[in-house]
Order: C-alpha cells, then structure tokens, then sequence
C-alpha cells in the first residue's frame, strides 16, 4: 500500500480509538454513575478532567516528538491511552474514574497530533491532500458508531466493558507504527519552555478543577476558591513569561493576527455552547426521559451523522459567500438548534429529536469546518507549529467549560426545584444558556473583514469582483 494511504489508516487506529472512547463515554455516564453511587452531575469531572489533560500536554506533544522520535512517542502515547483506558475500567469512586480519565488525556494528547506529524513529514505535498483525508475518516466515523455502541454495551453488559474496546485497537496501532513509522527526529530542537509549561499546566488544570468542583460536588467550597484564584495567577504569571522568552510554550502574540484571533476566541465561545452537549443530552433522555442507554445512544448519534453530511457542501458554502457572512450567521442558526434540544420532551417523537440532531450537527460542522480554516488562514508557516499548539488547547479548554456551565446550569435548576432527582423539567434552561453562549460568537465573527481568508475559501467579495470585471472589460492591469 502506498505511503500516502498507509500512515494515515496507522494513525487513524488511534483516533478512531480516541474519538469513539469519548462518545461512548458520553452515552453510558447515567449507568457510570449508577454503579459509583454518586450524583449523574458530578461525572462533569471525569469529562472536563479528560479535556483539560489534552489542554495540557497537547503544547509539548511537537517537541517530545522532535526530541525523542515521532515514533517513539507515538507509540508511548498509544500505551499511556491503553493503560488509562484499564485504569478506568478498574474504577470503584469518582475519584479515581476522574484519575484515570486524565492518564488518558496524557496519551490522547500526544498520539494524534504526532501522528499528525510524521504524515505531513513523510509524504510529498502532492500526496497530502489526500493522506489528510484518509486520516479525517474516523474522526467521523467514531463518533457515529460511539454513541450506539456504548448505549449496546452498556445496557446488555456493563459499562466496564466499553474500556476494554480501546485495547486491541491500541495493541493493532503500536504494532503497524514499529513496522511502518520513521522515527523522525529533529537534529536542532529548542529548548523546553519548561517554566511556561509549568505555569500553564498548572493555571489551566487548577482554574478548570475549581469551576467543575464548585457547587455541592467532591470538596469544599474553599478548596474551589482556592483552585479558581491559584490557576488564574498561574496563568496571568505565564503571561508575562511568554512575552519574555523566545519558545514559549504557548506563543500569544499570534493573536496579533485578526484572522486568528478571532478564529480561536469566536471558534471558542461557540464550541463552549457546543461543550455542553455530549453531557445534556445523554442525561435528559436517560434520567429525564426514561429511556436505556442503547436507545439514547441511537438518537444522539444523529449530530455526528450531520456532520458527516456537512463535510461534503462545507467547502463549496465558504467559497459561494465567504468567511465573514457564513460564519456570523451560522453561529447563530447552530446556537438556535443546540436550544432547541432544550425543547425536547418525554412524548416527542424519536424522529423529530432525530431531525432536529441531525440538521443541527449540519450547521455546527460547517461552523467548525470554517473556524478551523479560518484561523490558519493568515498564520505562516514557520508559526504554523505554534498556532496549532495554541488554537487547540483553546480548543480543549473550551469545550471543557462547556461541560461545566452546562453541569452549572443544571445544578441550578434542580436545586431551585428542589434538589432532588433529576427530571425532564430541569434541562430546558441549561440548553437555552448554552445555546446563548454559543450565539454570542456571531459578535467577534462579524468583526471580519469581507475578504478575511478569501486565498482559503475561494471566495471574492462582491466589490472586488466588480472592480476585476471593469479592469477586464477596460483591459487595464489590477493595482
């Protein structure tokens, strides 16, 4: 088989592992709950535990790799991911499940963006287009078959089991990658920001542990406080580290950059609305709406089977109207079908859900698609290294606050309520205030200019247009 089609189906055992581990999460967590004895609420943590793990190491998965060998890691990453995967498995309280969602976070952190690295480093650029595309096929397809397939595995078997799936997919990853990997290393490796990692490892673990432990959940509220204040001075000390060392770890001033600042911070206040979903939904149609697992698993599925759609017609959207116009007004028809969800009641029918799921999952892909493209649009590529560290940590942060706001919310109305079981009554407004976060994204989108990342998405503005026209038909040069 050629490279070019090889590498990316090795890579792809790990982020089809990665992505289907996280959906099927998703869709048993009422029954992981269950079977801990705690509070459906509280397992927000092992969510936000595992997003804020790849927050973390995500900005040193480049240089492992470049200092250690690509494969090395690659490999090291896959057994990391496995052992968390045990360790989960294994677990019998809330902390230790949170433990070992975090063990996994470390190797899902370094697997797929090396992974990523040995491909754009092995094959040619003519190849590259399409060895990309071989690679983003799980990445749809996992979440499509997650939902599914832990709602069967746990409503048959026990949730203990979904675990054990990510084993063999893990042991078939590291034994391709040693037959088929370069270990490829850099001769001339900067040196480890080894304080700026430090600093924003602990500012973002310990701001992101006080917001998802405030409420009535694992510690005092002190202990909240105290995470709360002690990460937001981590990450305010690296702040002014970063302007003063010449790798830092996490390279702000690319946010001198319009196109990427706006990128990262509207793509981030957007996917926070989004955040919240994989922990709503499951617990609204399971605790709320009495179905089983494998019956919420066959209705959730149905936003990444958008998303799937959506791939196909993204390209040809941004190139017919532009960044500016489909991305502002996107933000604002996908914040009205996450809100919708909210509207969902225990006698709506399976296929309304599953429509509303479906074009949903549409508009928040090509909302995704155009952020992402959107914020490289304008990044050189000597920084290109650099921004893919930064934009995905906001990434995961982001989607990490999601699941607590969400998890805020619904602790609010259930309280308010009179906190006791969780019921279909108490879900509505958490999907409306997310859905609101996400809609107030269309503010920094608007902010584009009308040609912002046209050499990307192939679209000219109208005046523009206008302007080449008359320069052909006058057969005068373009200034």
């Amino acid at each position: 088989m050629q490279r070019a089609k090889l590498l990316p189906l090795i890579v792809a055992c790990a982020l089809f592992m990665e992505n289907t581990d996280s959906t099927v999460i998703a869709t048993s967590l009422p029954m992981i709950a269950k079977s801990l004895g705690e509070d459906p609420i509280a397992l927000k943590l092992a969510l936000t535990s595992y997003l804020v793990s790849l927050a973390v190491f995500i900005p040193i998965s480049g240089w492992m790799a470049d200092k250690f060998g690509a494969r090395s890691v690659f490999r090291g990453a896959l057994c990391i991911f496995m052992l968390g995967s045990v360790f989960c498995a294994m677990s019998s309280s809330l902390g230790a499940f949170v433990g070992a969602r975090f063990v996994q976070g470390m190797g899902g952190a370094m697997m797929v963006p090396v992974g990523r690295l040995v491909i754009l480093r092995s094959v040619s650029k003519a190849e590259m287009v399409s060895a990309l595309a071989y690679l983003t096929v799980p990445a749809l397809v996992g979440p499509v078959v997650g939902p599914p397939l832990g709602g069967f595995i746990t409503t048959y078997f026990d949730w203990r089991w979904i675990f054990f799936i990510n084993i063999p997919i893990g042991i078939v990853g590291i034994v391709l990658s040693s037959l088929f990997f370069e270990d490829i290393r850099e001769e001339d490796v900067a040196p480890l920001d080894l304080r700026g990692f430090v600093l924003s490892a602990f500012g973002f673990a310990a701001l992101m542990l006080g917001l998802a432990t405030g409420g009535r959940h694992m510690v005092p509220i002190y202990v909240s406080y105290g995470c709360v204040f002690g990460g937001s001075a981590a990450l305010v000390a690296y702040w002014f580290h970063a302007r003063r060392v010449p790798y830092p770890v996490l390279d702000l001033s690319l946010f001198r950059i319009p196109t990427f600042r706006i990128g990262v911070v509207g793509g981030s206040i957007f996917r926070t609305g989004i955040g919240a979903i994989p922990f709503l939904l499951p617990l609204m149609l399971q605790l709320g709406f009495g179905l089983d697992p494998l019956q919420s698993g066959l209705i959730t599925f149905a936003s990444a089977a958008g998303a799937m759609i959506m791939k196909t017609l993204a390209k040809t959207i941004l190139a017919h109207y532009g960044f500016r116009r489909v991305l502002t007004f996107n933000a604002l028809v996908g914040a009205a079908f996450l809100s919708a969800s909210g509207l969902f009641t225990p006698t709506t029918p399976h296929a309304i859900m599953l429509s509303v799921l479906l074009v949903g999952g549409c508009f928040r892909s090509l909302q995704f698609t155009g952020i992402n493209a959107l914020s490289y649009s304008d990044v050189s590529n000597r920084e290109m290294s650099s921004a893919t560290s930064l934009s995905s940590v906001a990434q995961q942060l982001s989607l990490s606050m999601g699941v607590t706001i969400g998890a805020f919310a619904l602790e609010a109305v259930n309280t308010f309520h009179g906190g006791k079981a969780l019921a279909a009554g108490d879900f509505w407004p958490a999907f409306v205030i997310v859905g609101l976060i996400s809609a107030t994204s269309a503010l920094w989108m608007a902010q584009l200019a009308p040609d912002a990342g046209a050499e990307v998405s192939g679209h000219s503005p109208v005046s523009k247009r206008k302007l080449t026209a008359e320069a052909i038909a006058d057969q005068k040069p373009l200034d």
